[in-house]
């Protein structure tokens, strides 16, 4: 059997379909399972034992992972799409499964010739006329998350057990050496990863408070805060440290790789919705997620022990990238509702241990 999902993008919304592919190998382990994905997230796959290989829409060039220093490929060309068309017709798939309900998504799913092209019932696509390209749809019923969304879909194939399991392969890492070191060499209890960035300007929590939550952490808790930064995100990152007074120190150049290695070995990840915090929750980091304009029931962490603060029921732009206020709803999170926070999903870590 030949499998082709269909996940373009982006980083947190494939992390969210792992599971899948883990089901899929499980049920059919010798099956060819590829991965249709935007050139701009296709690093996360490197790192996915479950797939023969990626199906990249557009240059995966080499340092394209899209963190701190790393050069991102642009958005694909139309060539760059045709060519993709091209590479999944020649493979001839059983079946396409598309799990991001776009029209484009489920076009590229039904252009790859496959003989079944599944996609779930247009009331729960982002795009109903995506519903018109498929030859099968599945009703995911009233799951609230969207990994148990996605795990749905795993109906089309007779799969009833639908574990949440994320078969990511975490590699070594310099980043994680240098982090390691600096932590034995100030005598700290361990790390805590701060993610400040996000690309929509309305999930990002002010540098400043994180500035004062750095502090708190490295008072409280022993632990030594460690900032991610990306593409852009060096200053922001550096004035965190500024404001927390040297307590937190500025992450290495990091790719994918180094990030999950970097979150699996960590205390604590505290981050708003996007990326680093999915791939921390996919390794098992306890999380404190901060959310604005998404709801954390659907897109949140899924480990009960984590905690999410939220703003969504304030919210008047659900889902939107820009603010309709001059003043975006995450920024009603407190510094004093972030440190509670962080008290208690680390006493429940303490006390799981």
């Amino acid at each position: 059997m030949k499998l082709l999902l269909v996940r373009l993008g982006a980083l947190g919304d494939i992390v969210h379909a792992l599971p899948v592919a883990a089901a899929l190998r499980d049920r059919f382990p010798d099956a060819q399972i590829d991965w249709l994905v935007d050139a701009r997230y296709a690093a996360i796959l490197n790192f996915v034992p479950s797939l023969v290989h990626r199906v990249v829409i557009g240059s995966a060039r080499a340092g394209g992972e899209g963190m701190g220093g790393a050069t991102r490929p642009g958005a694909p060309t139309w060539r760059d799409m045709l060519a993709a068309v091209a590479a999944t017709r020649r493979e001839h798939y059983d079946v396409a499964l598309d799990l991001q309900g776009l029209i484009r998504s489920a076009a590229f799913a039904r252009l790859s010739g496959a003989r079944r092209v599944i996609g779930f019932h247009r009331r729960h696509v982002r795009e109903a006329p995506a519903s018109w390209f498929y030859t099968e749809t599945c009703e995911p019923g009233g799951v609230a998350h969207v990994v148990d969304k996605n795990l749905a879909a795993l109906s089309a194939f007779g799969i009833d057990r639908r574990p949440r399991r994320f078969p990511i392969d975490v590699p070594s890492s310099t980043a994680l050496a240098a982090v390691r070191e600096w932590v034995a060499t100030g005598g700290r209890a361990g790390y805590a990863l701060i993610n400040p960035g996000a690309a929509w300007p309305n999930k990002r929590w002010p540098p400043e408070r994180f500035g004062e939550i750095a502090l708190s952490i490295a008072g409280r808790h022993a632990l030594l805060p460690v900032v991610l930064w990306g593409p852009g995100e060096e200053a922001t990152a550096g004035r965190i440290v500024e404001s927390s007074g040297g307590a937190a120190r500025l992450a290495p150049q990091t790719g994918i790789g180094d990030v999950l290695a970097l979150s699996r070995d960590a205390r604590l990840m505290l981050s708003g919705d996007t990326g680093p915090l999915h791939l921390a929750g996919a390794v098992g980091t306890p999380i404190v997620a901060l959310f604005g304009p998404t709801d954390p029931a659907r897109n949140g962490p899924w480990d009960p022990a984590d905690i999410s603060l939220s703003r969504f029921g304030d919210c008047v732009c659900h889902y939107q990238r820009r603010c309709r206020r001059s003043r975006a709803c995450i920024e009603d999170i407190s510094v004093e509702d972030v440190r509670g926070a962080i008290d208690r999903r680390l006493a429940a870590t303490k006390h799981h241990a």
